[in-house]
């Protein structure tokens, strides 16, 4: 199996509501041939910055093929198939099986939580049901387990994994799945979910990032992937710096946290540069509003990505 083209930056495509949080379909073809045309490398669907948890099975499915639609085959796309246990994971990757999707991407179960056992079946348990390359995604601040670096290489080795997506915050951890994947002679793709340290997974050699904060930026994001694939190591943290001061709108938000402090700054942010027309979220988190909203506009003013005199958006059409 190639894995090659799951490398290079896939940015997990945040999902843009009208007021009534019903999907904005043209926000959302702008949104995703912005990143296309910036030159992403593929796209990641129904992950956390797409808010999965909080959505439907019907609206997962219209989030689905209105995407595939958009994206037309210019880049691989990979999609989440998260959910509370094995068997629910595994009835999602069924479903979503029946579209023309790159591969599959699934947590750890995050309801009657399980241990090291538990979580490598699992795991196998999501092969059995699917030919798709599947990734793991390790995301312990929302499903509470640290998926085991010796696990992921050995599931890697036989074929069960084809590649991981760390969002875990555990730099050293990622480090030496890095070093331990290379000396098994790379069976895994192993993709970064940092905004503020790709720098640090690149030089040890991680094949992409997954960068939320890619929806804004995403030119930044594929021109530092370039210069580390250059060997323009000063090219690279320079742009990092960039994307570490943009990353600050996320620390700049005082009404909430969560998910209304993250992804509710990204959609935010594409609202004040026009690419949204509301920064809605799902239920029942809220939108930013007021003084976070001013906050978050400053930043964008701050590294460059809005014009310093462009008005603060205020209230949706």
């Amino acid at each position: 199996m190639d894995l090659s083209k799951f490398s290079g930056v896939i940015p997990p495509v945040i999902i843009p509501l009208k007021a009534d949080r019903s999907l904005d379909l043209p926000a959302f073809e702008l949104s995703i041939n912005r990143m296309i045309d910036a030159g992403v490398h593929g796209l990641f669907f129904l992950g956390s910055s797409g808010e999965v948890a909080f959505v439907t099975d019907e609206e997962r499915k219209q989030i689905l093929v209105e995407a595939l639609a958009i994206v037309d085959h210019r880049v691989p796309v990979l999609v989440g198939i998260i959910d509370i246990e094995t068997n629910r994971v595994i009835d999602q990757a069924k479903r979503v099986s029946k579209y023309d999707v790159d591969a599959l991407v699934a947590t750890a179960p995050f309801y009657a939580l399980g241990g090291p056992y538990e979580n490598e079946r699992h795991f196998r348990q999501i092969r059995q049901a699917t030919d798709l390359p599947l990734f793991a995604y390790d995301l312990p601040a929302c499903v509470h387990t640290k998926l085991d670096g010796n696990m992921l290489l050995q599931l890697g080795k036989e074929g069960v994994l084809q590649g991981v997506k760390d969002s875990s915050g555990d730099d050293v951890a990622f480090r030496w799945l890095l070093i331990e994947n290379r000396d098994a002679g790379h069976p895994m793709q192993l993709l970064t979910g940092h905004e503020v340290v790709v720098d640090g997974a690149y030089l040890g050699g991680a094949d992409g990032s997954v960068p939320g904060l890619a929806n804004i930026d995403p030119v930044s994001y594929v021109e530092q992937w370039n210069a580390a694939q250059a060997g323009d190591w000063e090219r690279v943290a320079e742009l990092q710096d960039h994307l570490a001061r943009l990353m600050m709108m996320t620390r700049r938000v005082t009404a909430t946290v969560g998910f209304g402090a993250g992804v509710g700054a990204f959609k935010t942010a594409l609202w004040q540069m026009g690419v949204y027309n509301t920064n809605q979220m799902r239920e029942p988190v809220q939108a930013l509003i007021g003084e976070d909203v001013k906050a978050i506009a400053n930043v964008l003013r701050g590294c460059g990505v809005i014009d310093p005199d462009a008005p603060i958006r205020e209230g949706w059409a």
